[in-house]
């Protein structure tokens, strides 16, 4: 009587157990879901956020024959272009021409750049010998580019693992659990990115590898554990 309580107790414990783990599961799967479309509204309408580098923008070469700080440059531009988002950088072999590159500069702002290099660096640049450069920008398919055949070839021989590995789970089972949930965590990657305005740019690409590598992580632990239980029950039938 009391073994047949404990059992009654157990089997009531393991539903709650269940029922609690089902509600949990609607309720992340619900999340996800608006996240995902939060994100492909905002993507729809306004676009991702890219990065300076790879948007339309406007570019000047100031050639100043010496060494230069980029912090002093870069004081000339709050100066010149207050808010803006400016990259600084030291070109050519000497590294003794700067390159300025911001979402637009103007004729004035260009004078006004030449102006203060010049009172800086005591240089004599001059403003007809130096043109505004128009930097087209980078579309999302071109950062991806390379990545691509890398990320296939790699992606099909972890298919291949998971479905040698846990054959015993059903294949196809195995295969499309894995590329889902893949797939759905890449995407609410990218809605979070849309809907909190990150920039796409340089760590786009190693952020993406390191949540694609956490959830193959994830799933094999996952894997693991129903193939021990399965293993178990093999064994004691």
């Amino acid at each position: 009587m009391e073994e047949t309580k404990k059992k009654q107790n157990n089997e009531e414990v393991v539903k709650e157990n269940k029922s609690t783990m089902t509600t949990k599961s609607k309720v992340l799967v619900a999340i996800i879901a608006i996240v995902i479309i939060a994100g492909i509204i905002v993507t729809a309408t306004v676009g991702l956020n890219f990065d300076l580098r790879y948007r339309e923008s406007k570019r000047v070469e100031l050639y100043l024959q010496k060494d230069f700080n980029v912090s002093d440059i870069k004081q000339i531009t709050d100066e010149v272009m207050p808010g803006e988002q400016v990259i600084i950088q030291k070109v050519e072999v000497y590294e003794d021409t700067v390159s300025i590159t911001a979402k637009d500069i103007t004729d004035e702002q260009k004078q006004s750049l030449i102006d203060k290099v010049n009172e800086k660096y005591g240089t004599e640049l001059s403003a007809d010998s130096i043109e505004i450069e128009s930097i087209p920008n980078t579309r999302g398919r071109d950062i991806i580019k390379p990545y691509i055949v890398p990320f296939i070839i790699a992606t099909l021989l972890i298919l291949v693992y998971m479905a040698v590995r846990y054959r015993k789970m059903g294949v196809v089972k195995t295969l499309l659990k894995t590329v889902i949930i893949s797939v759905v965590a890449q995407a609410v990657l990218l809605s979070i990115m849309a809907i909190t305005r990150i920039p796409i740019g340089i760590v786009t690409i190693p952020l993406v590898i390191t949540v694609y590598l956490l959830t193959l992580i994830g799933l094999t632990a996952y894997f693991e554990k129903q193939l021990t239980n399965k293993n178990k029950e093999e064994a004691g039938n």
